[in-house]
């Protein structure tokens, strides 16, 4: 019997249902599990996502784009298929796909991570047959920290900036982390200043009923910002672009899972790195993995064949799925200038790390 979902040269596909997941190209139907870019195409006929990221999604796929909203669990059916949607707690409104028809139930997830997170609704394990579960960092080398130590961190490090006259400038993605982080860091330190790419999502989430601190723009022709005392929160392709010199003296870090990796912020330049990721961590790839029950399991976008390795070894049916998503972005990629400072981060859906720094 064939697969209730395939993948096709526009994505993964359900034939029965006549819908993609997170499809590559301009489908007639589409269902959004979160808004990032790689996995949000503009251009579908019309879209479904969970109800509480909507307007997050709006912002990313335009104004005028048709958009359903379902409320978590709630059971849609789409040409005989049982569709629901259940939060993942990878950003505001991203959601793990629930797919039924003929007894058998695949969950699609996107992205996700276990850890907790102020601004968005928190993981959900959802009984399946067949889970397709996100790599991104599917090595054991990789084990998030509580993220109240790593808020004292970032503290830490603004304040120490402030003391000195020095302006702290955090680097992380316009989408998701940029609002967590907002949510984490003491404001009363200093004021937060977010670039324009962070602040469009900032008002998403607000006006999704997400609560943040206070967070200024930067105005149009600004010539000097922060005295020396802000965070300023921005995507990383303004690493060392004259965007920055709004600023004066600054410190740069970057918030990134791959920060965990030995030498990876030296390489770079960067003054500091913060281990922070909307990714699953390797203990909570695993857990959330068990928790499904499933015995049938698909890998997609990072350390593919390396978890579908141990999850063979441990009994499971599991195979890598192909894709073209991606996962958090390298320290590589995450360093380059796209030249649109303004704007939104090209891919903030973030790509594959660099698998050639660890061995498996």
């Amino acid at each position: 019997m064939a697969d209730l979902l395939e993948v096709t040269d526009a994505g993964l596909y359900c034939q029965r249902g006549d819908f993609y997941i997170d499809p590559w190209r301009r489908v007639p139907r589409a269902i959004i599990t979160h808004a990032h870019s790689d996995h949000a195409r503009s251009g579908c006929g019309r879209y479904l996502c969970a109800a509480p990221g909507t307007l997050v999604l709006r912002s990313r796929v335009g104004t005028a784009s048709p958009i359903d909203g379902l409320r978590h669990g709630e059971r849609l059916s789409i040409n005989g298929v049982d569709v629901s949607l259940h939060p993942a707690g990878h950003v505001l409104g991203s959601a793990q796909v629930r797919v039924a028809h003929g007894g058998t139930t695949w969950v699609v997830t996107g992205d996700y991570k276990l850890e907790a997170d102020p601004t968005c609704h928190p993981f959900e394990p959802v009984p399946c047959d067949v889970f397709v579960t996100e790599s991104t960092f599917g090595l054991p080398v990789y084990r998030w920290q509580d993220p109240a130590t790593t808020a004292a961190e970032i503290n830490a490090w603004w304040r120490a900036n402030r003391d000195a006259g020095r302006t702290s400038v955090l680097l992380a993605y316009a989408l998701g982390k940029a609002q967590r982080l907002a949510a984490l860091v003491d404001p009363s330190i200093g004021p937060i200043i977010g670039h324009g790419a962070v602040m469009k999502m900032v008002d998403a989430y607000r006006a999704s009923g997400v609560r943040l601190p206070p967070i200024d723009r930067v105005p149009p022709r600004a010539r000097r910002m922060g005295g020396g005392r802000a965070l300023v929160i921005a995507p990383p392709s303004v690493a060392g672009s004259r965007w920055l010199g709004l600023f004066g003296e600054t410190s740069v870090a970057l918030a990134s899972g791959w920060m965990l990796l030995r030498g990876m912020r030296r390489r770079r330049g960067f003054d500091k790195g913060f281990v922070v990721s909307d990714h699953a961590d390797f203990p909570g790839l695993l857990a959330a993995i068990d928790a499904t029950g499933a015995r049938r399991v698909l890998v997609t976008h990072g350390f593919t064949e390396p978890l579908a390795r141990l999850l063979r070894e441990r009994g499971l049916d599991a195979a890598v799925l192909p894709t073209r998503f991606t996962g958090e972005a390298s320290v590589d990629a995450a360093g380059q200038d796209d030249g649109d400072h303004d704007g939104e981060e090209r891919d903030e859906g973030e790509r594959d790390g660099p698998a050639a720094e660890v061995t498996p």
